[in-house]
Order: C-alpha cells, then sequence, then structure tokens
C-alpha cells in the first residue's frame, strides 16, 4: 500500500508540473496569475521529491 500512494504522488506532482508548466508557458488555461502558476510547481516539486523519496526509503 505504502508504494502504491508513493507512486500516485509522484504522478499526481509530474501532472501538476506539466499543467502548470504550460499554463505559464502558452497560458492557454488561465488558471491563476504567474505568480500562483510558480507556487503550485514548487510545491508540486516538493511533493515529487518527497514521493521519491519516500519511495526509495521502501525498496
Amino acid at each position: 500500500m505504502g508504494k502504491g500512494l508513493c507512486i500516485f504522488g509522484l504522478v499526481t506532482a509530474v501532472l501538476l508540473l506539466v499543467l502548470f508548466g504550460l499554463d505559464i508557458a502558452t497560458g492557454l488555461f488561465r488558471i491563476g496569475n504567474i505568480v500562483v502558476d510558480i507556487m503550485f510547481i514548487i510545491c508540486a516539486a516538493i511533493v515529487g521529491y518527497l514521493s521519491w523519496s519516500a519511495l526509495r526509503e521502501q525498496w
């Protein structure tokens, strides 16, 4: 169960990085302003790192 949650966290972080990265690059989605997009990218990177770190400890 723990590995599944770690992988789910990684997938979610990558999807958020792609979504908000595209929003900054193209302005296609207009989800928020650039500051909000940057904050979400930083948070997604932190979640991705924590998920990767926890997954490495389980193996």
